[in-house]
């Protein structure tokens, strides 16, 4: 009777320090989204800005804000966000398979050609 109320504690005790570990596990397996800032219209109005000109190969979401006073894009791997008003910002999450050199630009008639464009490099 003693050994059958001790496996059951240990049984009790085992399952709730898997209760306590496996979510922890999940949680570091999951991949993190890469935050890149991207301010679109300055320091001139035909410029992008980025925080990171590089990333690692996964998610990257991109908080595009336009700071200029003209309508903007931003374009990157054949994902686009909608036209942003100045003042405004949008969230673009792209998702980067492979290493390499990846180009950027907005798509407004004439703004790549003047400036707005560029390369983000994934590692």
């Amino acid at each position: 009777m003693t050994k059958i109320r001790l496996g059951l504690v240990l049984a009790t005790a085992l399952t709730a320090v898997a209760a306590w570990v496996l979510p922890a596990a999940a949680q570091t397996g999951k991949a993190q989204a890469t935050a890149v800032a991207v301010t679109a219209g300055k320091p001139s109005e035909f410029h992008f800005t980025l925080s990171k000109k590089s990333v690692p190969h996964g998610s990257v979401t991109f908080t595009v804000t336009n700071k200029g006073a003209l309508p903007h894009d931003f374009k990157i791997a054949n994902k686009k966000t909608k036209l942003i008003t100045p003042g405004s910002s949008v969230k673009l999450t792209v998702t980067f398979a492979k290493k390499g050199k990846y180009p950027y630009q907005c798509t407004v008639s004439g703004h790549a050609a003047a400036g707005m464009k560029g390369t983000l490099t994934v590692t």
